[in-house]
């Protein structure tokens, strides 16, 4: 997005181009903490990466994140939407390190609290735990803080820590990709943990309970029918069952975990430099959801597909000739787009209207 582009999502108050300029000093910073040994991991992909002490044959992927600002829908909604953002905190780390290729080990969770309140931790803890029996991944801690006048009565924040392994020469980076490959979408269920604040905006959300319920209980529309509270509550899940098949086979050269910066920014960062992914919008089904955010917030198509996952959660590279298998192997993944030599370095996605 150019400088002088105006940005609803900034308005919203999310500036992704500033945050893009603190990861960059930030990434400096964490470098200076590595070793010999570390210096040649790249910082700033999906997971995080330790070569184990006894021996470099096996890889650690670690993955730290957020719920986002989806979690103030929760304070409305009440315990059903405490546990479903307690999943979605799990399966966002899970999805991370699965971008690198990891099989997940382990899960521990932060909870900061105004007061502590019981019922409402009980619940977002029982999301993480089912998350996390579901993938087999142990919940084996976490810290919980009560933090009078830093949060309002009734609201909380949380975050996930995950630690995953891959054995070194399965470890997925993207420097795989190349030239004529296909790419492989996975669709997404919603919003997933993303392009809440942008969401919140447009939706007129005021932070007043009463208000923002009624909000929340109007009809979204479509088939099946929904509520605009289930449809941006809709879960963010674990794309590891249907992934995973792929890797085992080794089919997979680049994936992506679509998250902030949407499929702009991500797509991206599962491919070198000197290639481009270009994606055929029409090659899937956008929600209902987003094209309702879309037309109420008169959204750019520019900024919609870099704030919004736009109906791909997840996408994975592999050869021409991989398609069809990979196809059985994971009946649900669309054939969205293509890896080409770019002819501009600085435009390393493209997404057209049309058939690829």
């Amino acid at each position: 997005m150019t400088d002088g582009a105006r940005s609803l999502y900034r308005d919203a108050g999310v500036d992704i181009d500033k945050a893009g300029q603190s990861l960059s000093a930030i990434k400096q910073l964490a470098r200076s903490t590595l070793n010999a040994e570390l210096q040649q991991s790249e910082i700033g992909h999906f997971g995080g990466v330790f070569p184990m002490p006894s021996g470099p044959d096996r890889l650690l992927v670690a993955s730290a994140d957020g719920i986002g600002t989806k979690i103030k829908l929760a304070f409305v909604l009440g315990n059903w939407a405490h546990r479903q953002v307690g999943a979605d905190l799990v399966n966002h780390c899970l999805n991370d390190i699965l971008a690198c290729g990891a099989r997940p080990l382990f899960f521990l969770d932060y909870v900061a609290m105004g007061t502590l309140e019981p019922a409402t931790l009980e619940a977002l803890v029982d999301g993480m735990a089912t998350a996390c029996r579901d993938s087999g991944v142990a919940l084996i801690g976490g810290e919980t803080a009560e933090m009078p006048g830093l949060y309002a009565d009734g609201e909380y924040d949380a975050a996930g820590f995950i630690v995953g392994e891959v054995a070194a020469g399965h470890y997925v980076d993207g420097s795989a990709a190349r030239d004529g490959d296909i790419v492989l979408g996975f669709p997404a269920l919603g919003l997933h943990t993303n392009g809440y604040s942008l969401a919140r905006s447009i939706a007129g959300w005021t932070g007043t309970a009463d208000h923002d319920r009624a909000l929340l209980e109007q009809q979204l529309g479509g088939v099946p029918a929904q509520t605009l509270a289930s449809a941006l509550m809709a879960p963010h899940p674990s794309y590891d069952s249907q992934v995973r098949p792929l890797l085992d086979a080794g089919l997979v050269r680049g994936m992506a975990h679509i998250t902030g910066g949407g499929l702009v920014d991500n797509v991206p960062r599962m491919i070198p430099d000197g290639l481009q992914a270009i994606l055929d919008a029409a090659a899937w089904k956008v929600n209902p959801i987003f094209e309702h955010l879309v037309q109420r917030g008169n959204i750019s198509v520019e900024e919609r597909y870099r704030v919004f996952n736009m109906g791909i959660g997840f996408v994975a590279a592999v050869r021409v000739g991989d398609v069809e298998e990979a196809r059985v192997l994971a009946p649900d993944a669309l054939e969205i787009g293509r890896i080409v030599a770019a002819a501009d370095t600085k435009s390393r996605l493209e997404i057209i209207q049309g058939t690829t």
